[in-house]
Formats: C-alpha cells, sequence, structure tokens
C-alpha cells in the first residue's frame, strides 16, 4: 500500500530543513522584526495570500491601495521548528507523523450474505412482473378501498375519468416503493454497500458511491441523458400524479415555482443515500476548512488559550520572565538568521537539567548579546558544507527509508518512515551487507552526518573511521582530521591513548596488536608490553614510538640490561623488577616479544615514518579521550591499498581505545559514538564483550560488515546479542541469515489446513449419484476438514533474508537504550 505522503512529511529532499539566508554576522546582526510582524506574534500556519488573487501591476499605481500590504508566508524555519512530533514506535520517523489507519482484516463475503441477496432480488422482479400483468391475487381491492367509487366504473376499477388513471400511477409508485424496501432490507444492501466501501480512502469512497449515484439517476431520469432509451423508474411519475390530484388538475404542473423544486427535491431524495454511505459531508467540509486555512494563512489567527504555545515563540524563556530574549529569538527565526542547528542547540539549553552554566539568566543576557550563535560550537560552525540525508535535529533523528506495507510488517510501521537517533544507537549498531548493497551510502555515511550535526548543537561527539575514500563527508565537515601516511595530517593517532599507566596502555595495545591471533592471549602480549613500557616511560618520561618499542620487543638480554642499568635504584623498584622478569623471557620459547615486533612491524613503515608517536615529527597526538569531554567531530582515515593489514591493526586499535574511553563516567551530557565503516578484523573477544558495556554509559558504536564471515566464527553468536540494533542488507548469504533468524526468534501464527477426504456412500441410489458425478467431473466426491492452529515460525528465515530481498531494501530491528525493541522490518533505504 503506498501511502503518498500520507503518513508523514512529504519532504523526503530536505526542503522542509530551514538553511541560514546569508552566513552570520556577529552577535545579535541588528535582528529586529519587520513592522507587521510583533515580536509576540502567534505562529501562523503556511501559506501566502488567498487564492485567486490579482497578481501585482508591474508598475506602481497613481494611488497607493487603501489597503494593508499582504502578511509574508511563513519562513520555513518557523513552519519546522512548530510541526507536530507526536509520540511513536521506536524508529518512527516523528516529523509530522499520521499513524497509519488499523488494518482491517482481510475477509470474504459470506456466501449466505451474496445469497441472502440475489434471493430477494429476484423474488421482487418476479413480483414486480407479476404486479404489472394484474397477476397478483387481490390486487386492486386496497385501492378500490381507499379511492372514491365514482372515480371508477361501477364494480371494476377501470377508471373512469383522469381521477382514476392518475390514482393508477400512484397506487404503482407506492406498491414499487414498498417492495424496493422490502428487498434492500431482506437483502442486505446496506451490508454489503459497507463491505465494499470499508477499506477505501474518503475520496475514493465518494467517487465510487458518486458513480453509482449516476447509474440509479440514469433509471429516474433517463431523458436527461442522450441516448438512453429504457423506461423511467416509477419514482417521477407516481409523485407528480400526486401533485396533480392534490392541486385538482393538471393546471398545477404549469407553473415552474411548483415544478423545478419538485424535481430538486426527487434528485436530492435519490441522493441522499448514497452521500451519508459516501461520506459527501464530511469530505466536503474537510475540503472547505482546507479552503478556509489556505485563505487566511497571511492572517493572524485567534489565540487559543488551551492550546500550548508554539516552539517558535520559546515559550520556555518566557515562562523564565524572559520576554525580551525570547522576542529576539523569535524574530531572528522569522527574519531567516536561523537553521535547524541553532534552533536544536539553543533548545538544548533550555531544557531541565542543561541549562547554561550561569543559570537562565546567562542564557538569556547571552542571547541579547549574541542571537542566533549563542552557543555556538567551539569551530564557529553553524551547519554541514553539505547535506546529503534529511535530518530533524530537534529529535535527533536521520531518515534512512520507508518501511514496506506488507504483511510481515506490524501495522503500525507499514508505509512509515524509518529513522534512527541516539536512543537507539546507544545499544550499538551492526549492519551486514555484500559491497554495494548500501552499507555504507544509506547507512554509515547518514548517521556520521546527523551525528556530525548534532555535535553542533551540543547533543553528542561522533569519530568516523574508514578509508580516504569512503564517503563520510569532506574534511571541513570535522574538527580533527587524522591520516595516518599522509605528510599533510595535522594530526598523529597516540597509540597509547594518552593514558599514562602502563598496564591500561599496553592492554589497549595488545588488544590491537594481537587481537585476532588466536594462538596468542592478549593479557599474555599485554604483560610483556607492560614489562617495555612501564621501564622506558620511568627512563625517558615518555612511551617509547613504534619503531623503539620493536627494538624493545625485538632486542636480547644485553640490550635490555642497558635499560635496567639506566633506571634508578631508588625508587623504581617494580619498574626493575619488570624489566627482570623480561629479561628471563627474551629468547625463550614462551617469548612473545617476536610475535609482537612482527605484528608492530605493520606500522613500523617509511609511510608512517612520522607517525604514532615519532620524535620530532611536527604532527600534535590525538587521544580518543578528548571526545569524552567534548563534542568533537573527529575523521579517522587508513591507509588504502598496500596497508591493509596494517588498516585492519589500526582499527582494532581504535575501536579497543574508544571502549575503553567511553566506559569512564556515566554523567556525560552529549551522546560518544564511533563509525567503523568496515570492521573486517576488528572485532575480538575482549572488543565484543565490551560492547555490551556502553549501554548506561550514552555510548554506542555502528559496525559495517560485508558478511559476518569476516568475524571469527566463535564470536557470531556473542556479536549478535552484544549490538541492540541489526541490518540485514538485500544479498547476505543464507549463512548470514542463519544468525541473523536466530538472533531475531520466532512468533505465533496462525495457520489453516484443508484437508479433502473421499465420501464414501452406502446407499446404492447415492452411489449411483457419485458415479456419474465422478464421470462427468473426472474427481471424486470428497468432503473438506478444515484446521486452524498456532505454530511458531521464525520472523524471517535464513532462506528469506538471501533470496527474498529486493534491492536496495533491508531488514532492520532496533532496541533503545531503555529497552524499548522493535521487531524486524523490511525497509526500502530508497524511500
Amino acid at each position: 500500500m503506498e501511502t503518498d505522503g500520507t503518513y508523514e512529511s512529504r519532504d523526503t529532499k530536505g526542503g522542509a530543513v530551514p538553511r541560514p539566508t546569508a552566513p552570520p554576522t556577529d552577535g545579535r546582526s541588528g535582528a529586529t522584526p519587520p513592522p507587521h510582524l510583533p515580536p509576540g506574534r502567534a505562529h501562523r500556519p503556511t501559506g501566502g495570500g488567498p487564492p485567486g488573487a490579482p497578481p501585482r501591476p508591474s508598475t506602481p499605481p497613481q494611488q497607493p491601495p487603501a489597503t494593508a500590504p499582504p502578511a509574508p508566508a511563513t519562513p520555513p524555519a518557523v513552519a519546522w521548528i512548530d510541526a507536530p512530533r507526536p509520540e511513536a514506535a521506536p524508529g518512527t520517523w516523528r516529523f509530522r507523523h499520521v499513524p497509519p489507519p488499523p488494518p482491517r482484516e482481510a475477509r470474504k463475503l459470506a456466501p449466505v450474505t451474496v445469497a441472502g441477496l440475489l434471493i430477494p432480488l429476484l423474488l421482487g422482479l418476479l413480483i414486480w412482473s407479476a404486479w404489472r400483468r394484474g397477476a397478483v391475487p387481490y390486487q386492486w381491492i386496497p385501492l378500490a378501498t381507499f379511492t372514491p367509487g365514482d372515480w371508477w366504473y361501477s364494480g371494476t376499477t377501470s377508471p373512469r375519468d383522469w381521477r382514476g388513471a392518475e390514482a393508477h400511477v400512484v397506487y404503482d409508485g407506492l406498491f414499487f416503493a414498498v417492495l424496493v424496501y422490502a428487498i434492500a432490507r431482506l437483502g442486505a444492501w446496506s451490508d454489503l454497500a459497507r463491505h465494499l466501501l470499508a477499506d477505501r480512502r474518503p475520496t475514493a469512497r465518494a467517487a465510487l458511491t458518486a458513480g453509482a449515484a449516476l447509474i440509479v439517476l440514469t433509471f429516474v431520469w433517463p431523458d436527461a441523458f442522450p441516448g438512453i432509451g429504457w423506461e423511467p423508474l416509477p419514482l417521477v411519475a407516481p409523485l407528480l400524479s400526486l401533485v396533480v390530484l392534490l392541486g385538482g388538475g393538471y393546471d398545477v404542473l404549469a407553473s415552474p415555482a411548483l415544478v423545478y423544486p419538485l424535481y430538486a427535491l426527487i434528485t436530492a431524495a435519490v441522493l441522499w443515500p448514497f452521500a451519508r454511505l459516501g461520506g459527501w459531508g464530511a469530505l466536503l467540509r474537510a475540503r472547505l476548512g482546507a479552503r478556509r486555512a489556505a485563505t487566511a494563512a497571511g492572517t493572524r489567527p485567534p489565540l487559543d488559550p488551551a492550546a500550548p504555545p508554539p516552539l517558535s515563540q520559546w515559550p520556555e524563556l518566557r515562562a523564565a520572565g524572559h520576554g525580551p530574549a525570547a522576542d529576539l529569538l523569535t524574530a531572528e527565526l522569522w527574519a531567516g538568521r536561523m537553521n535547524d542547528v541553532d534552533c536544536a542547540r539553543i533548545r538544548r539549553a533550555l531544557e531541565p537539567g542543561r541549562t547554561h552554566p550561569g543559570g537562565p539568566a546567562a542564557l538569556a543576557d547571552a542571547v541579547l548579546s549574541r542571537g542566533a550563535a549563542t552557543g555556538a560550537h567551539p569551530s564557529g560552525d553553524r551547519d554541514l558544507p553539505g547535506r546529503t540525508a534529511v535530518h530533524d535535529l530537534l529529535v535527533g533523528q536521520v531518515r534512512i527509508g520507508r518501511c514496506v506495507a506488507e504483511p510481515r510488517n506490524p501495522a503500525a510501521y507499514r508505509g512509515v518512515g524509518l529513522a534512527l537517533e541516539p536512543a537507539a544507537l546507544a545499544t550499538s549498531l551492526l549492519v551486514v551487507g555484500p559491497s554495494g548493497a548500501g552499507k555504507t551510502a544509506r547507512l554509515s555515511a547518514p548517521v556520521v552526518e546527523s551525528l556530525a550535526l548534532q555535535a553542533l548543537t551540543g547533543a553528542c561527539a561522533v569519530v568516523a573511521v574508514g578509508t580516504a575514500d569512503a564517503p563520510l563527508g569532506p574534511d571541513a565537515a570535522y574538527d580533527v582530521v587524522v591520516h595516518p601516511g599522509d605528510p599533510a595530517s595535522p594530526y598523529d593517532l597516540d597509540p597509547y591513548a594518552g593514558l599514562t599507566d602502563p598496564d591500561e596502555a599496553a592492554e589497549l595495545l595488545a588488544e590491537g596488536l594481537v587481537g585476532d591471533v588466536e594462538n596468542l592471549d592478549t593479557r599474555r602480549a599485554a604483560t610483556t608490553l607492560a614489562q617495555l613500557i612501564g621501564p622506558y616511560r620511568a627512563v625517558h618520561g615518555r612511551f617509547p614510538s613504534v619503531p623503539v618499542l620493536r627494538e624493545l620487543l625485538e632486542a636480547g638480554p644485553e640490550t635490555l640490561a642497558a635499560l635496567l642499568d639506566r633506571l634508578p635504584v631508588d625508587g623504581a623498584a617494580v619498574m626493575r623488577r619488570e624489566l627482570e622478569a623480561r629479561i628471563r623471557q627474551a629468547g625463550t620459547a614462551a617469548d612473545a616479544g617476536p610475535v609482537l615486533a612482527d605484528r608492530l612491524s605493520l606500522l613500523d613503515r617509511p609511510a608512517f615514518a612520522e607517525f604514532f608517536g615519532a620524535d620530532g615529527s611536527g604532527v600534535r597526538p590525538f587521544s580518543l579521550k578528548s571526545v569524552v569531554h567534548h563534542p568533537l567531530r573527529v575523521r579517522i582515515k587508513l591507509p588504502a591499498s598496500g596497508h591493509e593489514e596494517a588498516s585492519r591493526l589500526l582499527a582494532r586499535l581504535v575501536l579497543a581505545q574508544f571502549l575503553s574511553a567511553a566506559r569512564t563516567g556515566t554523567k556525560r551530557a552529549h551522546f560518544v559514538s564511533l563509525v567503523l565503516d568496515d570492521a573486517t578484523g576488528a572485532l575480538t573477544r575482549g572488543t565484543v564483550r565490551s560492547l555490551q558495556r556502553l549501554r548506561p554509559h550514552n555510548a554506542g558504536v555502528v559496525l559495517g560488515l560485508r558478511t559476518l564471515g569476516e568475524v571469527p566464527e566463535a564470536l557470531h553468536g556473542p556479536l549478535l546479542g552484544a549490538v541492540g540494533c541489526r541490518v540485514a542488507l538485500a544479498g547476505i548469504s543464507t549463512w548470514d541469515g542463519r544468525g541473523f533468524a536466530e538472533t531475531w526468534g520466532k512468533e505465533w501464527v496462525e495457520t489453516t489446513e484443508v484437508a479433502h477426504h473421499t465420501v464414501f456412500a452406502h446407499q446404492p441410489m447415492t452411489r449411483f449419484i457419485h458415479y456419474l458425478r465422478k464421470k462427468a467431473t473426472g474427481r471424486a466426491v470428497t468432503t473438506d476438514a478444515v484446521t486452524t492452529r498456532k505454530v511458531e515460525r521464525e520472523r524471517w528465515s535464513a532462506s528469506e533474508l538471501a533470496h527474498s530481498l529486493p534491492p536496495g531494501h533491508a531488514v532492520v530491528s532496533l532496541t533503545t537504550a531503555q529497552g524499548t525493541h522493535t521487531p524486524p522490518v523490511l525497509v526500502d533505504l530508497r524511500g
């Protein structure tokens, strides 16, 4: 079922998202409301002047018009912020969302109803035919009883004059009306009409009933339709004959003042049941109301004291007694100097518990001094260089597609838009689909763009990780861009995550180096690294760079003994003990140093000579701990072709550092997210365990995989269970589909089974009849046994996920941080 925008906004290209009309200047920018727009005015519906208004002349008239100039249309920013956003099921695109009507259960018209319609109709035709021929017993007795005797010849009902003839016509019409009423009641015509019109839209219902009324009118007024030559129904003639009898002659029909109203009354009586059944009145009132609203778009509607004030009037500031600040923001909004980022940022500062550091008064003073630029992002940006997705920053949503209107989708999601927001991303998102299925362009890129916009409002921080050619936005859309291997990169990635504790730093570094090595435990690798970087830091005051650390891992006891000699005797007993243990292990069969050095050699290449803590490199080290404290937009560009293994190692390292940093603190005001466009080889046992611990810390991870085979098989189940949001794109294999099917589980469905049983006859005559029927039809006589039962079936089977998803579609399930979840729904990512 195509909704055609019935259940949500028709704006699918972002046209409803306001943008600044000009670059912001400074501070208040002299914003004052236009003369016709007082600062405290109420919100008006979108629209211009009344329809049909004459165009303005090309040259000014000699005399100015006496009427006031028409008020301007509502700016896009005002219409956007005042648009309704009702509460809805998780994942529903809430911008101007209208819940779809509850589906009517598919049912067929009962055979009894069909027979009950046809039998009275046939019987009525027979009775009417007999009535016309005068074959009904005692047909004329009521006519002779209730009419004067001088109208008839003696002992008969043959008309003596014109009055008897007109009485016959009235009598036939009266019997026809009673007969039609009886047939309609016995045949349940109203039930049949309601069944046929139950699922129709108002316009379709009105059109169908209008067509049926037109057909009936052709039988009532056949002369009014050229080419129709059948006899009219006995409806108009009996009424005219009744008027003639009451008026005392045919002269009464010569008066147009009587005849034409009578014709109109007959036509209205014929149309009335069709108008009532088709809801013509309600549809007409709705159209007139819309016309009046469009006509009055340029006028100020009366304020409703019971209705809440529109958001464009900044009611929170007015309630706190800061009317001038609210008036200024209203004027900025109506003047087009505010966009959705400004609105969302200031409204976030007005939320309870998130006020300006100095309180509401300080926020009002900042508004009076800076206007729409109040509380702007430290970078000074108030928008991104470009947008590719549709966003609603007031609720933090980004639209990713439209739910398909099919029976497998729940009724509340059929035909509505599907959106992602931080409440769902806080449970982490896993996207699985082959190359070209839309993993990056239709999911990762819109999510990164949404989080970057929300970072400008102070609501979140985002770290986007992918190759340099991944379409995750231009560098100008980020505050920090880290590109290992590019000499022009102003930032370096700190392999030690900005930590000072050698044990913590060694644990994270070991997760990145050997997290995908099955025969080496990360704890043993972390111990080996801690035994080296701790003493080195005690001697040099910093952690070793990658080349130096590789030399230490490959060094023999003699080289390590030189480092031991440089350790102070007093105050470094622990570090001496660690280094002595490393010296004893060096060169033994259980030494993990060579394996670590071999893995570290992936980063100790000429392309990365000036990165990863190199001395005198001139680039600033960046630690992921920064996103925990500031709403930063970070882009990490992984090395491209030629360094695939190094890219995977860095992805593991970044993921481990992010999971460690995000779990520090639970009172963080902004949401923290990591988007890993290609998580191939990045997931380990340790990182999968850490994913489950992110939900209480207002953080989440978005992971993209071409197939679950890029993750160790032992982690398939834990990974699907650790994330709360799952997306299966079209084109996945049955092996991947099996994992999703098991995760989504089963549901109870009602099935109907029909069994055909052969009928065995025992009587000779019945056998003979069955024999003839079998010879005529070629089939044995059977009876049907219908069994209805409830069974458990998979919501989406592995075969359906692998072979039934159309291109550009995906099956999506979401879970919010509060525990609310949605069943898997089929989504058109292109809608």
